[in-house]
């Protein structure tokens, strides 16, 4: 059966030679999983692909590059499919599903991990954690590893071990002529610099080497919730307070609404509340003293920090975040400025449903010991990052909802310099990419594009425009 796409019609013929020549396989529209392979985590984009290639390792991700380049077909990576923006997919083009590449060799000696792309945050700290090692992760386990990656990863060891990115060693890339490169500090240095923050402009990342550092197995971590009326002493307190913490703690202040869960009492379900979640990454025991000043913040509705393994911390909030929603998120880097915190807790007295929230993310410490030039990720002298989430659980409105996410970025990100962090630029609109990024920065990432992509044949991400021969 031919299929019809943007730039024409692909005979099954020629969708049968693609397919003969992976180990993976193709998913066409009418097969009876096409609806479920197309689904992606967010369900604000309902795309129709030409044809998914569930790729089963980097030569299936080489085949799919080279047909995707050869018919003109518009290209979408998928790994976790949590992509924000909707860049896991795309309407009649072809989806680079590299989900099924989950293999993860561990080197504990080294402290080193060899990752494929395919994989989540959940599995990789599964593996890692049998050796009692981590890296920095997604807050949500579902989330894949490479798209987060690739534009910084804020995670709970930030403070004590950077971003993510600031611990990739290395990348396997297959680039848009097809072939296959590997970028470190010493071979294709410019690249490997790039994949550091500039997203996935580059290539198909099919595999990403870490390092990895003592956590857990036991940490200290979890969520104190205080009642709306002491959300400002909190807000403010808490504040104060990160001015001392130790390297070893990351929190943030989450402003939402109080779901229905069985340690909160019926009263505060559906009431907006203020939640400050952390972790210690060091002795549980000699955290105690760090977090007891958090305690007393005010008077917390429930207080359930404590001792919980590493792996529990990291899948915490996986409840409250399952696919199926419609979601937009944005950010703003701010200085925590006491007009800053009014804008932020006004905007929460505003949010249109209960999933939508505004988080105060805490930054310093190893993040902010990263010299700006050394990766694609150069924002290193905010103290904070606010995100703004629009969530609902269906269509209904979600328009409007995304209109207040965006107005109350703005209101927000007065109290900083405009700039905003690439992962949760919200969509991909040029000015909001451009924002994440200094000029210089920008100007350096466009020749590495020059050099890699010079097509922009991936332009489904915070895209980065090479100089000439773009196409959008």
């Amino acid at each position: 059966m031919s299929i019809d796409t943007a730039k024409g019609v692909l005979g099954d013929a020629t969708v049968a030679e693609l397919e003969a020549c992976l180990r993976g396989s193709v998913v066409r529209p009418g097969d009876d999983d096409y609806d479920r392979a197309r689904a992606v985590w967010n369900a604000a984009h309902d795309k129709h692909p030409a044809l998914i290639v569930r790729c089963a390792g980097t030569a299936d991700v080489m085949r799919a590059v080279e047909f995707a380049r050869s018919q003109d077909l518009l290209v979408a990576v998928r790994g976790g499919s949590h992509s924000i923006a909707g860049f896991s997919t795309c309407e009649d083009g072809i989806v680079i599903d590299v989900s099924p590449m989950k293999g993860a060799i561990v080197d504990p000696v080294r402290r080193r991990v060899l990752a494929q792309a395919g994989l989540t945050w959940g599995d990789l700290d599964h593996e890692t954690q049998a050796f009692g090692l981590a890296v920095t992760g997604g807050l949500i386990s579902t989330t894949g590893i490479s798209g987060f990656t690739l534009g910084g990863g804020v995670g709970w060891l930030l403070r004590r071990h950077g971003l993510t990115s600031d611990n990739l060693t290395a990348a396997e890339v297959v680039t848009a002529d097809g072939s296959v490169v590997r970028a470190d500090e010493r071979e294709h240095p410019e690249l490997f610099w790039a994949l550091r923050g500039g997203g996935g402009n580059f290539g198909v990342v099919t595999s990403l080497e870490y390092r990895l550092h003592p956590v857990g197995p036991q940490v200290l971590a979890g969520l104190i919730f205080y009642p709306l009326d002491q959300a400002r002493q909190v807000v403010t307190g808490w504040r104060e307070l990160t001015a001392s913490m130790p390297d070893d703690l990351t929190t943030l202040i989450n402003l939402t609404t109080a779901p229905p869960l069985p340690f909160l009492p019926p009263e505060v379900h559906g009431t907006r509340i203020a939640v400050l979640a952390g972790m210690y990454a060091g002795d549980p025991a000699a955290g105690e003293a760090a977090v007891a000043p958090l305690r007393r913040l005010g008077t917390p509705i429930a207080d359930v920090m404590g001792p919980m393994p590493y792996t529990a911390m990291q899948t915490l909030l996986d409840p409250l975040w399952t696919a199926g929603a419609h979601n937009y998120f944005t950010s703003a880097f701010i200085e925590p400025s006491d007009a800053a915190l009014d804008a932020v807790l006004r905007r929460h007295l505003t949010t249109p449903t209960p999933a939508s929230e505004v988080h105060l993310h805490q930054l310093g410490g190893a993040f902010a010991r990263v010299p700006a030039e050394s990766t694609a990720f150069s924002q290193r002298d905010p103290s904070m990052l606010c995100n703004v989430v629009a969530r609902s659980p269906d269509a209904t409105d979600f328009d409007s909802h995304v209109t207040w996410a965006r107005n109350t970025r703005e209101e927000i990100a007065r109290h900083g310099r405009g700039t905003m962090y690439v992962n949760f630029t919200g969509d991909g609109a040029e000015d909001k990419v451009r924002a994440s990024y200094p000029d210089a920065v920008h100007e350096r990432l466009v020749r590495v594009k020059d050099t890699y992509d010079p097509t922009n044949l991936f332009r489904l991400n915070q895209n980065i425009r090479p100089s000439v021969g773009s196409r959008s």
